[in-house]
């Protein structure tokens, strides 16, 4: 890979990382609110279900993570293995699409929309 790709994976690694970081702090938060409030999870869930914000802030989650954890892993293959080359690269991006489609689908479960997938 050339040193200008290097540089844009680095970019997508910690811009990905900040959103991560953004999206962990509102899901914490709201649940730790929610559960205060007396609420169960059953009851948390009953009042997400249907709702487009929320089921876009997961999904929004997802793609920072499908993003982030794939150029981790490649990053520690590489400094790990002598995994080197496309075949890397491309099981990187597979494993992506991967937790893409596999977060997609939960998120798309939990707020009532699984029959996208179904």
């Amino acid at each position: 890979m050339t040193g200008r790709t290097e540089t844009r994976l680095w970019i997508a690694q910690r811009a990905s990382a900040a959103v991560l970081a953004l999206c962990v702090i509102v899901h914490l938060a709201t649940l730790i609110y929610a559960v205060h409030g007396g609420l169960s999870a059953a009851e948390i869930l009953e009042r997400t279900r249907g709702s487009a914000a929320w089921l876009g802030f997961y999904l929004l989650f997802v793609v920072a993570a499908a993003i982030h954890a794939p150029i981790g892993v490649r990053t520690v293959l590489r400094e790990m293995t002598s995994w080197r080359g496309r075949s890397l690269d491309l099981a990187a991006v597979l494993f992506g699409l991967l937790l893409a489609m596999l977060g997609a689908r939960a998120a798309l479960a939990v707020f009532g929309w699984g029959a996208v997938f179904a």
